[in-house]
């Protein structure tokens, strides 16, 4: 017979996370840079006593919990107190991609059906452009200094943020619900068809933030300030928001500036310890340090994901004296799954070895467990040679698509157990350690033999010439298909195409050495900052392959 335990019931909501910062870490602060121009710093006290505010004006120009609230805006305190207001008053805070196409936003706000939008002035002409295709928005809410209006407005009735938290009060008691309930939703275009929206709960996003903050992923504690350069509508950048007011960990936050020189402006002025963002990001950073010969005085840490982060860059990160933590995860999984750092007797290594180490997407932390299958969904062994689809369960694990769509994506064991399919394709080793070796949907078969379209990217990357490379698969007569190699070059870098096929010999078997390079000036990014290689395959598709 089972005992239940004498323990407090306390449920987990995001609006105890906001309490806690106020509490106890109710000085340290919330640094951005504004839409307006300035930089702007506020305490995490402050920051609760607005959430508060906000609470109360949401609720006064009706607001109700269970509505799904939009935002269009970019990482700011404004951002950070809608999203402790609005999930902590029972509603859904709903961030909006502006980097999607004006369609897919109008998709994705008439299926969640939002009634209220709030969004940055940068985004007042796409504002236009969209809201009468929007019917069912009732509120549009500008995040601007009240004398920031716009003379012309981009909707009729527009409310001004700051007017609504100058007439509401900073007196509010958070309501206690059910920590099921959903506080923030989602939508991902990394699935086929239409955007599909994923709807995190309280309980998910806060052990989702407790175990970023563990020491095998992020480690933040209160020492630490933190740059999340992984904007705050993709994925709630990656959780950090709640992580660092749970650790008291400095948070700084970069507005719409996200070039080189601004990243290593923002980070020196406000000695940025850690940072999170996509390889494009560290790219950009790294060219504008080396370029103008800087170093860092503080930076030491650095959280990747989004896409696969190439040794050459690791290696050049860790010659500044940054160690890259390359993680892994989805919008399906909230989005942290594994984090590679090294452990243990893996530091005894040398350099090359430990890079190759990082380079894979980690080990899961706790929260997540994953397999590898064949076709016939058997799980494969952790011996890291075979390869197979990723499947992944847990505590932030997606269960099902808002509105039941995708449920070809999800599985059940023999034991009942229920599993996502992530659309990779993975390894596991025998110590746990992860490796991403392309997308499902990537993945080059040529031969009978799989090539990873991952690999022959990092290789590229590696020669100096190379600033971005993207493998796609070509249809060939003889072996089904066959690897392109796409490039960007370095600027002012010289470097041909038999120069680049000749720098693969003796680093991969022959056979998967690409038959052809074609150089671009630039290759095409979507909105989560990964390469589109369906744009790539569209573009190049009547290439002729020698």
């Amino acid at each position: 017979m089972y005992v239940t335990g004498l323990m407090m019931q306390m449920p987990l909501l995001l609006s105890s996370i906001l309490e806690h910062a106020e509490r106890h870490h109710g000085k340290q602060e919330i640094v951005s840079r504004r839409t307006e121009g300035d930089v702007h710093r506020i305490s995490f006290a402050d920051t609760a006593a607005r959430a508060r505010k906000l609470a109360n004006a949401l609720t006064k120009i009706g607001v109700k919990p269970g509505e799904n609230v939009a935002t269009i805006a970019w990482n700011g305190y404004r951002h950070v107190e809608i999203y402790y207001a609005v999930a902590g008053m029972g509603a859904v805070t709903h961030t909006l991609n502006p980097r999607y196409s004006p369609q897919q936003l109008i998709y994705i706000i008439n299926h969640a059906k939002n009634k209220t939008v709030l969004f940055d002035v940068t985004f007042a002409p796409l504002v236009k452009a969209i809201s009468a295709h929007c019917p069912t928005v009732e509120r549009w809410i500008l995040l601007s200094d009240e004398n920031k209006m716009p003379a012309e407005p981009p909707v009729a009735n527009l409310l001004n943020y700051e007017a609504l938290l100058a007439d509401a009060s900073d007196t509010y008691v958070w309501p206690q619900f059910d920590e099921n309930t959903a506080c923030t939703l989602c939508y991902t275009s990394g699935t086929t068809g239409n955007p599909k929206g994923v709807l995190y709960s309280h309980r998910s996003t806060i052990l989702h933030a407790m175990a970023a903050n563990c020491p095998d992923a992020l480690g933040l504690s209160r020492k630490d300030t933190i740059l999340p350069v992984v904007p705050m509508f993709h994925v709630n950048a990656w959780g950090l928001p709640y992580a660092a007011l749970i650790s008291g960990s400095k948070l700084v936050m970069p507005g719409a500036q996200l070039d080189g020189a601004s990243i290593y402006q923002l980070m020196e002025e406000e000695k940025v310890t850690i940072a999170a963002g996509v390889p494009t990001i560290w790219l950009g950073l790294l060219n504008y340090v080396t370029q103008n010969k800087l170093s860092f005085s503080t930076f030491k840490r650095t959280l990747v994901g989004g896409a696969a982060m190439p040794i050459s860059l690791i290696r050049a990160y860790d010659e500044l004296g940054v160690d890259v933590m390359h993680g892994w995860g989805m919008t399906e999984m909230s989005p942290l799954g594994t984090v590679s750092k090294l452990a243990g007797d893996e530091y005894k290594l040398s350099k090359d070895e430990q890079y190759q180490l990082v380079a894979k997407q980690g080990r899961a932390l706790f929260g997540v467990d994953m397999k590898t299958v064949d076709e016939a969904l058997n799980e494969l062994p952790w011996s890291g040679e075979e390869s197979g689809e990723l499947l992944v369960r847990g505590h932030w694990i997606v269960n099902h698509y808002y509105g039941d769509e995708g449920e070809k994506s999800f599985s059940s064991d023999a034991t009942g157990k229920r599993w996502f399919a992530t659309g990779d394709v993975s390894k596991i080793y025998p110590n746990g350690m992860m490796q991403i070796t392309d997308r499902s949907k990537d993945v080059i078969k040529s031969g009978g033999e799989w090539i990873s379209s991952i690999d022959l990217e990092n290789i590229a990357m590696s020669h100096p010439a190379v600033q971005e490379a993207a493998v796609i698969a070509m249809p060939h007569e003889k072996w089904t298909e066959r690897p392109l190699l796409i490039v960007v070059k370095k600027p002012n870098a010289e470097i041909s195409r038999d120069e680049l096929l000749k720098f693969y010999e003796g680093r991969i078997i022959k056979m998967y050495i690409p038959d052809d390079v074609v150089f671009v000036t630039e290759l095409p990014h979507g909105a989560t900052g990964k390469i589109q290689k369906s744009q790539l395959r569209e573009q190049f598709k009547n290439h002729v392959m020698p």
